[in-house]
C-alpha cells in the first residue's frame, strides 16, 4: 500500500485537543454542547475554531447537556454532520435522549470523557458512567491514548453515518487520565481525510419539501417488531465497523480491531481491560514475560455491539483470565464487564477460570503493583482450581 499521507512528524497535543481537531477534520456541521469537566476543553477549542472561522459550522450553547444531545437530534435528523461531548454527570442527564437518539437512528458521534458518577462528587476518572448507558442503542469504542481518540472520532463518522448502520456512535477516552494529558500526536491532513470520510448523505432526513414523521407513538403491536429490528441493526454494524478500520489502516497506516491482543497467543494467563489501562498492563506483562511467565493482555476496543467471535477466539488458549472492572453493578454481579464475559462464555464447552476484579474508581491508580498483585492471585486460582469471589483492589485498609 502507499505510505500515509500525514502532516508529519507528530506533535504534543493535549488529547481534549486532539479530539476537537478530529471534528473539525471531519468538517462537522454542528456542534451543540454543554461545558463539564473533564470534557470541557473540547467544546471550547472548538468554539474557538468556529469563532475564529477555521470551520464552517454552528457551535450552539445550551441549558444543559439534555439540551445538547435533543438538539444534536434535531440537527442529525435534518441531515447535518453533528458532534457533541460530554461525561458523568452530563451523560447521566442526557440518558433519556440516547435512547431516542439510537432509536430514531441518527448517526451522532459524542466523545465522552470518562469519569465518575456521584455521590460522592468526584470528577476523576472511572467506567461507571458509559457502563451506566451500555444497553442505550449507542456504538461504543474505547481508545487507550490520544492518537486513537483522534483515530477513532474520525472512524465513528464513518461508520455512524454508513446508510447500513446510521446509529449514533460513543467514542470512549479516560477522563484526565487522556483528556488533560499532552502526548505525541500524527495529524491527518484534510485531504487525506476527506478520501476516507466522505460527505454526510443521510439515510433518512426531515425535509419540507417531503414530509416524513420520525419518532410516532410505537403501540404495543409493532413496539416488539421496532426493537427487535433496532437491535438487528447494531449487531450488524459489527460488519461496516471492521470495514471501516480495514479502510483507516490503508489510507493512514494505523491499525485497530474489536478485540486487540498482547503478546497472548501462548499465554495460560491473560489480563482483561478497557480503556488506558492496558498500556500500563503492557509494561507488567513485559517484566512477568522477562521472568519466563505465559501472561498476556487482551483489550476490549469495541465495546457494543460486543464482539462475541473476537473474544471468544482471542481467550481461547488461556487456562485463566483475569477481568478488571472499573465501574460497580450495584446489587448484582460486582463488576459489569465481568458478566458480560461470563455470559459470553457461558455455553462454551471449554472455557478459562474467570476471576473478577474491580480496580480505579473514582480515579485512583491503578498501579504496577496493582497489576501483578493481580495476575498473582489470579495464577493462584489457576493452581487451586477455583476462583476466588469477586475483590476490589487498592482498598485503603
Amino acid at each position: 500500500m502507499s505510505a500515509p499521507q500525514t502532516t508529519g512528524k507528530p506533535v504534543g497535543m493535549e488529547v481534549s485537543i486532539a479530539i476537537a481537531e478530529a471534528a473539525k477534520l471531519a468538517d462537522v456541521d454542528i456542534i451543540a454542547a454543554y461545558p463539564i469537566t473533564p470534557q470541557t476543553h473540547i467544546v471550547e477549542h472548538l468554539a474557538e475554531i468556529v469563532a475564529d472561522g477555521d470551520l464552517d459550522a454552528e457551535f450552539i450553547p445550551v441549558e444543559s447537556e439534555h439540551s445538547a444531545l435533543s438538539v444534536c437530534c434535531g440537527t442529525s435528523a435534518v441531515g447535518a454532520r453533528t458532534f457533541t461531548a460530554t461525561s458523568s454527570q452530563g451523560l447521566a442527564l442526557m440518558h433519556e435522549i440516547l435512547f431516542i437518539a439510537s432509536a430514531m437512528r441518527l448517526p451522532i458521534v459524542m466523545a465522552v470523557a470518562n469519569r465518575a458518577l456521584s455521590g460522592p462528587i468526584n470528577i476523576w476518572n472511572d467506567h461507571s458512567d458509559i457502563m451506566a448507558e451500555r444497553d442505550a442503542g449507542w456504538i461504543q469504542v474505547f481508545a487507550e491514548n490520544g492518537q486513537e481518540a483522534l483515530d477513532l472520532t474520525l472512524w465513528a463518522f464513518r461508520v455512524a453515518e454508513d446508510k447500513r448502520v446510521s446509529l449514533p456512535t460513543i467514542v470512549n477516552f479516560d477522563g484526565f487520565v487522556l483528556s488533560h494529558v499532552i502526548e505525541p500526536i500524527t495529524m491527518p491532513d484534510v485531504d487525506t481525510v476527506r478520501k476516507y470520510l466522505p460527505v454526510f448523505d443521510p439515510l433518512q432526513r426531515l425535509d419540507v419539501d417531503a414530509p416524513v414523521s420520525l419518532g410516532p407513538v410505537g403501540m404495543p403491536d409493532i413496539y416488539t417488531e421496532t426493537k427487535k429490528a433496532q437491535l438487528e441493526t447494531l449487531l450488524a454494524s459489527y460488519g461496516p465497523a471492521v470495514e471501516a478500520w480495514a479502510e483507516f489502516e490503508k489510507i493512514f497506516g494505523r491499525s485497530y480491531k474489536p478485540i486487540e491482543t498482547y503478546k497472548a497467543d501462548d499465554a495460560d494467563v491473560l489480563l482483561l481491560t478497557m480503556g488506558g489501562i492496558g498500556e500500563t498492563a503492557m509494561s507488567v506483562v513485559d517484566e512477568r514475560r522477562a521472568k519466563g511467565e505465559k501472561v498476556g493482555l487482551v483489550r476490549i476496543r469495541l465495546w457494543r455491539p460486543f464482539p462475541f467471535d473476537d473474544f471468544k477466539a482471542a481467550i481461547a488458549k488461556c487456562k485463566a483470565l483475569a477481568v478488571i472492572d472499573r465501574a460497580l453493578s450495584f446489587g448484582g454481579p460486582m463488576g459489569p464487564v465481568a458478566s458480560e464475559v461470563k455470559a459470553a462464555l457461558y455455553h462454551e464447552t471449554r472455557r478459562p477460570l474467570i476471576v473478577e476484579f474491580v480496580a480505579g474508581l473514582g480515579g485512583r491508580d491503578v498501579t504496577f503493583a496493582a497489576f501483578h498483585l493481580m495476575f498473582d492471585e489470579t495464577a493462584a486460582a489457576l493452581k487451586a482450581g477455583k476462583a476466588p469471589a469477586p475483590r476490589m483492589v487498592g482498598l485503603r485498609e
